[in-house]
């Protein structure tokens, strides 16, 4: 006996054929598929150049003992700060140079220049297989080149390869042009938020600029 089977029929079989072959693969999972990818500039005075970043990590490496910021070319960076967010531990830091880290054969991972400055967190305690753990760096960058005072403007011109970034303006500024795509806030201090989201594999660059308010009362 001859059976038919219509359309329908054959495009379900088809789809449950490629949802189960896809659910017995080991899909490849990267570093922008993580929440580590999001990251918070705090604007301080445009006088000073400097900002404060807030990014967390998720430490995944049986055995990993350190985590390694290497500092962007061009910034500057000074009072780190490093929380064990599982315990709320704050951890041990300290500033070094490539070269230092060279010739103590750290385990940083990529190609550093001897001048490079690298923030070394240590963790609490040297991760065990099967487990992960959370920390948050705090750090203060200074770099004229992306943040810096035009007159009366305030203007940042930086890159980010992150997914998530975050910038927020220093109090009493707002925000007067934006060549990027972004979501802007008010947060309840009054500052002014700027929001981009970078789904590229590469980095993006973001510029805007802002001015002082005559009135900080105002939200002109």
């Amino acid at each position: 006996m001859l059976i038919r089977r219509s359309p329908s029929l054959i495009i379900f079989f088809c789809c449950f054929a490629l949802i189960s072959t896809a659910q017995n693969q080991s899909p490849t999972v990267t570093e922008r598929a993580y929440q580590d990818r999001e990251i918070l500039y705090e604007l301080q005075s445009p006088e000073s150049h400097a900002f404060r970043i807030t990014h967390d990590y998720t430490v995944r490496n049986p055995g990993e003992k350190y985590y390694f910021n290497v500092v962007r070319a061009g910034s500057h960076v000074t009072d780190p700060e490093s929380i064990d967010l599982d315990s709320g531990e704050k951890l041990k830091w300290e500033i070094i140079n490539g070269k230092q880290a060279t010739e103590r054969k750290l385990p940083i991972g990529e190609v550093i220049k001897d001048d490079s400055e690298i923030v070394v967190t240590y963790l609490a305690h040297a991760l065990e297989p099967g487990t992960t753990n959370r920390i948050r760096l705090m750090e203060t960058y200074a770099d004229p080149k992306s943040y810096y005072l035009d007159r009366d403007e305030l203007v940042w011109d930086r890159t980010f390869g992150r997914l998530r970034n975050t910038v927020v303006l220093p109090p009493g500024w707002y925000l007067t042009s934006l060549l990027s795509p972004a979501t802007i806030q008010t947060l309840a201090d009054g500052r002014v938020s700027i929001y981009v989201v970078n789904p590229r594999n590469d980095d993006v660059r973001v510029y805007f600029r802002a001015r002082r308010r005559v009135n900080p009362n105002t939200t002109q």
